[in-house]
């Protein structure tokens, strides 16, 4: 599986719902310090998931692509120190 790169989303916002259009990710809950565990989702047949951290629920969306999300802004991205 080489070359695979999971996704991460996070939740800062506090949305109900994510859609994204990936069925394997990563959830971080908010953005550091106020992140959890970095926990693997597989959304599986159902096409839905609740994190079990952060009680976010995943949708997934065929018409998204990649890192895409309703709402938008959900992608993480670590930032890197100076």
């Amino acid at each position: 599986m080489a070359g695979h790169i999971i996704p991460h989303f996070q939740n800062s916002a506090g949305h109900e719902v994510i859609e994204i259009g990936v069925t394997e990710f990563m959830c971080v809950g908010a953005h550091p310090p106020f992140d959890h565990p970095h926990v693997y989702l597989d959304l599986g047949d159902e096409g839905e998931k609740v994190c079990g951290y952060c009680s976010t629920l995943y949708r997934r969306n065929a018409s998204l692509h990649g890192t895409e999300t309703i709402p938008a802004g959900c992608v993480f991205e670590e930032l890197n120190a100076a």
